[in-house]
């Protein structure tokens, strides 16, 4: 009975050191101008933890914007009561204890409230001291008069940014990486398509083993993104091949950015549902993820990655 009693005790703390290797995440959410945030969320919750490598919590402003196309998906993101604002408000309450996580990753959106000052003082130690940060799709269109925010994801738009903000920076079509101080607006889009993607850079544990190019699922090709852009690689660019683009480049799409001894991966897909299910966005995704988290990537590669010059989508299944 004793020895019965010591197996049980040594499957429990066996059991506590499988759960606590986990990488912990943060998914901060709640003013989004993104009707899907709600789902997103949650699309993204359930990739992180079905590779069995992450624990996932979710952490929101009180003051959550409604998402009236996704109402379904409100619950399941621990959404209650939502308020249609007109002005975007700060909650003062929202505090995370980002210290208890490996990696946050941002699903806010354009004119989100600013955090708290207290709050992003926190976040701003937290990165400089070595944790990871994820900004997805509009991510970027936020806090555009929080210096340091800039700092951490390189390039950003929208938000009244302009040429004090830093140069814009994207590949030219004979492939000269250019930053450039003219003067201008920040962040615009052309209609929603399949994104021609290139990778910049093979060997970084995020993009080695893609092809060289793909096509996304169909998403927003941002351009004209501008910022400090220090300790800044761009990873992969995206080309507006829709007809109307408004620039004729190559955007950057997939990046890395050290910040301290913090890591940061921006990526600007990820408009909708349905570019959340394209398969090169969950990969780079994931593996983007764990390397903000980790410095590394073991996630490998799918089959069902999109081959050269094509695209591919998976579609979403909630887990019941």
């Amino acid at each position: 009975m004793r020895y019965q009693f010591m197996g049980i005790v040594l499957g429990l703390i066996v059991l506590t050191s499988v759960v606590d290797a986990k990488i912990k995440a943060l998914i901060v959410d709640g003013q989004n101008w993104h009707e899907v945030w709600p789902k997103s969320t949650i699309m993204m919750k359930q990739y992180l933890e079905e590779t069995g490598l992450f624990n996932v919590d979710i952490q929101r402003s009180k003051y959550t914007w409604k998402a009236k196309r996704e109402e379904k998906f409100l619950p399941l993101a621990g959404v209650g009561e939502t308020e249609d604002l007109p002005k975007s408000k700060t909650d003062p309450d929202f505090k995370p204890n980002f210290s208890q996580y490996d990696v946050v990753i941002s699903n806010f959106g354009f004119k989100a409230a600013n955090w708290p000052k207290e709050t992003e003082k926190a976040f701003e130690e937290y990165m400089i001291n070595g944790g990871g940060f994820v900004s997805v799709h509009s991510a970027d269109n936020s806090f555009a008069k929080w210096k340091e925010y800039n700092r951490m994801i390189g390039l950003a738009g929208w938000g009244g940014r302009n040429s004090k903000s830093g140069p814009y920076v994207y590949y030219t079509n004979e492939g000269e990486l250019k930053y450039d101080h003219s003067d201008g607006g920040c962040g615009v889009h052309g209609p929603r398509h399949n994104v021609y993607i290139k990778v910049r850079v093979k060997d970084h544990p995020i993009t080695k083993g893609l092809p060289e190019n793909w096509f996304t699922a169909k998403d927003e090709c941002y351009a004209t993104l501008r910022g400090p852009a220090e300790n800044l690689t761009i990873l992969a660019t995206g080309k507006d091949q829709s007809g109307k683009a408004p620039t004729d480049r190559h955007e950057p799409i997939l990046m890395v950015i050290d910040y301290g001894k913090g890591r940061v991966f921006h990526t600007t897909l990820g408009h909708d549902d349905y570019s959340f299910e394209g398969v090169d966005f969950i990969t780079t995704f994931l593996r983007g993820t764990e390397w903000a988290a980790t410095g590394k990537v073991t996630i490998s590669v799918p089959e069902d990655f999109p081959e050269e010059g094509k695209k591919s989508s998976r579609p979403f299944k909630l887990k019941e």
